[in-house]
């Protein structure tokens, strides 16, 4: 793009101020994929955690461990061990 302005006879403050502007474009661009890259990798890194959890829990359950001890030990509330053993 800057060779097509240079090539157009365009002043030198004139191109130089294209560049500077493809070149924070590009510069933003490159920060908004790296910030969403991040923002993706710790959703999944939670959503890994929680399932960890949750497959803790089951295994408990399997182990006919008390539903307050599995509480305790997960963090989970007795409703969603409830439910991960009706999923059984």
């Amino acid at each position: 793009m800057l060779v097509e302005v240079l090539k157009m006879n365009k002043p030198d403050s004139e191109a130089r101020l294209l560049y500077e502007a493809r070149q924070k474009y590009l510069h933003d661009e490159a920060s908004m994929l790296e910030g969403a890259k991040q923002a993706g990798m710790q959703a999944g890194m939670k959503a890994g955690r929680e399932e960890g959890i949750k497959e803790a829990a089951k295994n408990m359950l399997r182990l006919n461990v008390d539903i307050s001890i599995i509480t305790q030990a997960t963090g989970l509330s007795e409703q969603e061990i409830l439910a991960l053993k009706n999923m059984e």
